[in-house]
């Protein structure tokens, strides 16, 4: 098995690789004058098992380089072909809401044909339950809420965990289990996808106490804006913002820093506040697989 670190993961590449003691070779990626992606392997791929290490974050030039790598490792004789996205975009439009438009998770789902297995982690799924209803492959989603467990327990005090809404709820109902904490949900009214009003029904809850507000990806922000102001009116000692995803569109990192919270996001997506590292996971499944082979 090698490790192959894509453009935009190379970081998190190394590291799965020195935890798994596997040789590590950075994908060579350019651009031609026109635009378009150039490619190179630096290594012998032939017979071996590749994994490429691509996150997903800004997806569109990063999905043609992962195609381009998959289908390149399998022309040069790749044994197997796994993928480790750990941000798995285009997974949230998984139903035609309207007429003429894209269900674009099974589209991806299609395009991924050339991966003998994908891994991911904490894909955000709505309506479907599980990767294997649209992946004919193999598809593992792993889980980061005990990254943030640990996170919470080693570094915050008198915390109390808030899930900005009811979908969020379950998620960070779990992650306030494994830290200790006491978990809290909020009622999230949407009227478009920059206009959200957060409701807190019993601001004594947080008074005082040092909330951490949680959700699997940050990207926007506006939800977790809104409730971080909620939470800063009703007397909030100092507020944390976590997420496994820190997207972070639209300057969305500067606006919550802006308004006091202190933001920190698993290394899905390495940015500047990737403080939680997600290689213990990926590790962990292919030890785990191993195992039972």
């Amino acid at each position: 098995m090698i490790i192959v670190g894509c453009s935009a993961s190379q970081g998190l590449g190394k590291k799965i690789a020195r935890k798994l003691h596997k040789k590590y070779y950075d994908l060579k990626v350019g651009s031609f004058p026109d635009g378009e992606t150039h490619l190179k392997f630096s290594n012998k791929v032939r017979n071996r098992t590749v994994v490429l290490v691509q996150t997903l974050h800004n997806p569109n030039e990063k999905l043609i380089e992962i195609l381009l790598a998959g289908y390149t490792a399998k022309d040069l004789g790749a044994r197997k072909i796994i993928l480790v996205a750990p941000y798995l975009a285009y997974m949230r439009q998984d139903k035609r809401f309207h007429a003429g438009e894209a269900v674009s998770n099974r589209i991806i789902a299609k395009l991924f044909k050339v991966f003998d297995e994908i891994i991911t982690v904490d894909p955000h799924l709505h309506r479907i339950k599980s990767l294997r209803e649209i992946f004919r492959m193999p598809a593992y989603s792993l889980t980061a809420n005990y990254l943030l467990s640990e996170y919470i327990r080693k570094n915050i005090r008198n915390a109390v965990v808030v899930g900005p809404d009811a979908e969020s709820y379950q998620w960070a109902l779990g992650v306030a289990r494994s830290a200790g904490c006491e978990a809290i949900v909020l009622k999230k009214k949407r009227y478009s996808s920059k206009n959200v009003r957060i409701k807190l029904h019993d601001p004594g809850i947080v008074r005082s106490r040092n909330v951490v507000i949680v959700d699997d990806i940050i990207s926007t922000g506006h939800t977790m804006m809104e409730t971080v102001k909620q939470v800063k009116q009703a007397g909030a000692k100092k507020i944390y913002c976590l997420c496994v995803h820190g997207v972070f569109a639209g300057n969305a990192l500067a606006k919550l820093r802006k308004l006091g919270a202190a933001v920190v996001s698993t290394n899905t997506i390495e940015n500047p506040v990737s403080l939680i590292d997600c290689s213990p996971l990926v590790v962990k499944a292919f030890t785990d697989y191993n195992k039972r082979k």
